[in-house]
This record gives structure tokens, C-alpha cells and sequence, in this order.
């Protein structure tokens, strides 16, 4: 634990996020091991730990930094609504498409970690794989990310 501390003491800000990133996907990896043991009390806290890092994410956006934000806000709301339909539907296979499409983006991160020259293009980068990630979505989640756009409650089909 203290070896963590100290490695995240001297991170920059992307790699904090990088880092996040790679929580969020330790706990989908989790619960699609979970779903495929059938492990409902071991799946529902792997979501729901996921669900936390993607919401503390998402809450930090800065929305005024136009459309990478909104790119990367879009693609949180499907991935939320994405793990959610996938744990009801105790699916490992589901996250497991959950997971390609975090990973997708996290590459775009670690691209911006490795080269501090990329800063300036990270808007770029975040919003093409933000975009590159949500053109694989099923329709189910387009719907999704409408009705919360519209201020409506989101509906999971059962």
C-alpha cells in the first residue's frame, strides 16, 4: 500500500485518470468472472465498484472544455447504462463488451501520458476514441443516452 501512495504522489493528472481507468476495468473484469460463476453477491459489488469510478469520472468532467467533454460524458452514460444491462442480465459476455470499450479509451489516456507533447492534442485523441467506442454500441444504449439527455428516467429492459 505504501508503494501505491508513493507512485500516485508524483503522477500527473492523466496518469491519475490512466489509473482510474485501470480500476474501473479490474472491477469489470471482476464481475464478468462473476457472471460467469454465477456469483450474484460477488457480480454485484464488482459492478457496483465499477459503477463508483465511472460516476467519480464522469462528475469530474469539465463540460467547459466543449466537445472532447461532451464526447467522454456521452460515453460514460452508455457505458453506465451498458454495465447495468449487463449485470441484470448476469452477462459476462456483455462486460466483456463494456471492457473493450473502456480499454479503447483508456489507450487514448496513455497515449497523453507517454508523450506530454499529446496534451495539446488530448482533446483529439479522447474524443476520437470516445466516438470510436460509442459507434459499437448496441441501439439500447443510443436510447439510453437520449432519454437522459431528455431529463427522463433511464429505462433497463428486462
Amino acid at each position: 500500500m505504501r508503494y501505491q501512495e508513493q507512485a500516485l504522489a508524483g503522477a500527473t493528472g492523466v496518469d491519475l485518470i490512466v489509473s482510474l481507468y485501470d480500476g474501473w476495468l479490474r472491477f469489470l473484469y471482476r464481475a464478468a468472472q462473476a457472471a460467469e460463476e454465477d456469483d450474484v453477491i460477488e457480480r454485484r459489488f464488482a459492478v457496483k465498484r465499477a459503477l463508483d469510478i465511472l460516476m467519480y469520472l464522469q462528475a469530474r468532467l469539465r463540460m467547459d472544455c466543449g466537445a472532447p467533454a461532451v464526447a467522454l460524458n456521452d460515453f460514460y452514460a452508455a457505458m453506465f447504462t451498458m454495465t447495468l444491462e449487463a449485470s441484470h442480465a448476469n452477462s459476462a459476455e456483455q462486460l466483456r463488451a463494456v471492457i473493450g470499450c473502456v480499454r479503447n479509451v483508456r489507450e487514448a489516456w496513455v497515449v497523453v501520458a507517454r508523450d506530454p507533447e499529446a496534451n495539446r492534442m488530448l482533446p483529439r485523441e479522447l474524443r476520437t476514441a470516445a466516438e470510436r467506442s460509442a459507434r459499437v454500441l448496441p441501439a439500447s444504449v443510443h436510447a439510453g443516452q437520449d432519454q437522459v439527455r431528455a431529463g427522463q428516467p433511464l429505462r433497463l429492459s428486462a
